[in-house]
């Protein structure tokens, strides 16, 4: 594959740090933007010298001219579009950011690029789907619940995403992966439940469970969600499409926390901090996916919490 021109928003995020490291591995230039609201510029420091990170510019979707001007220089092939508050109980507290970063904010980007023809690649959420019942997991017909301003937010932006595809012929996907943990998650209150029960238990404390333990989640190793999000960028197939992406696998909180400690002493159960807003089964069908990127996870539940243990471990960013 030929080098491409990229955007990344929400480069210096979590997700999107691995996201900017298999696009320059694979050789293209890469342009990061990130307000740093949840992104650190720590994530992407070992990309400071790569010769295909063009600029990392910290700025927010939310500046319409600083958009236009970067479009206009840069003029980017595809745009994958990371950049969002993605906090539940923030989105409850303060609706108005989550919606204006995550709806608002997409159309801006939207806006760009359809006078540039620049692909968008849109990281939407599995917190936009009702519970699942059926155990061949979660497909992107299953319905949708907004049960969170984040959720809602969400599923506004997807429907613009896609209104732009249908409307003015702009080659968009919306991606929804599903619960992705490993390196560089935070560890502590805005982190994931792998990353914080691990640095817990590596603490020696307890791992506080929200309600009663029961919900369950479909894992996703972060390096297989990477691979994912890129692949959608260069595959026309996907173009108009929403698809999911996870292990296949659900596992229970109370059963996570039991394969992460070994103790069940070490782990207690706390009032649960948005209980209107929980899934109470999360289980992914990527069978899309396959179909259409010919993508799979490769790293098990397992592997990837021994990776991510090694890695928080040997003094992983706070």
């Amino acid at each position: 594959m030929e080098s491409q021109k990229v955007l990344l928003t929400g480069g210096a995020g979590f997700i999107g740090r691995w996201v900017a490291k298999r696009l320059l591995d694979e050789g293209h230039e890469v342009w990061i933007l990130d307000d740093l609201s949840n992104g650190r510029e720590t994530n992407i420091a070992e990309f400071k010298e790569h010769p295909n990170l063009k600029a990392f510019i910290r700025g927010t979707i939310l500046d319409e001219e600083l958009l236009s001007n970067l479009f206009e220089e840069h003029r980017f092939s595809v745009c994958y579009h990371l950049g969002a508050s993605i906090n539940v109980q923030d989105s409850i507290d303060d609706p108005r950011t989550t919606f204006n970063n995550d709806t608002i904010g997409t159309f801006y980007i939207l806006e760009q690029c359809k006078r540039y023809q620049t692909k968008v690649v849109f990281m939407s959420t599995c917190m936009v789907y009702d519970r699942c019942n059926d155990e061949k997991g979660i497909n992107e017909s299953h319905p949708t619940k907004p049960a969170s301003p984040y959720a809602g937010a969400k599923i506004g932006a997807e429907n613009m995403v896609l209104s732009y595809y249908y409307a003015y012929g702009l080659p968009t996907v919306v991606i929804r992966p599903f619960n992705t943990y490993g390196p560089f998650q935070k560890t502590g209150g805005e982190g994931g439940v792998v990353a914080i029960f691990i640095k817990n238990d590596l603490e020696g404390k307890t791992l506080n469970i929200y309600g009663e333990g029961t919900q369950t989640r479909d894992l996703l190793y972060v390096e297989d969600c990477a691979r994912f999000v890129t692949a959608a960028g260069f595959e026309d197939k996907v173009n108009g499409e929403i698809v999911n992406a996870g292990l296949g696998r659900d596992i229970s909180v109370n059963e996570l926390a039991l394969l992460i400690t070994g103790d069940s002493n070490k782990v207690q159960h706390v009032d649960h901090i948005h209980p209107q807003s929980e899934i109470q089964k999360l289980l992914c069908n990527s069978a899309k996916a396959k179909r259409l990127l010919d993508w799979e996870p490769q790293v098990s539940l397992e592997q990837g919490i021994a990776l991510t243990r090694e890695w928080i471990r040997s003094g992983g960013l706070r």
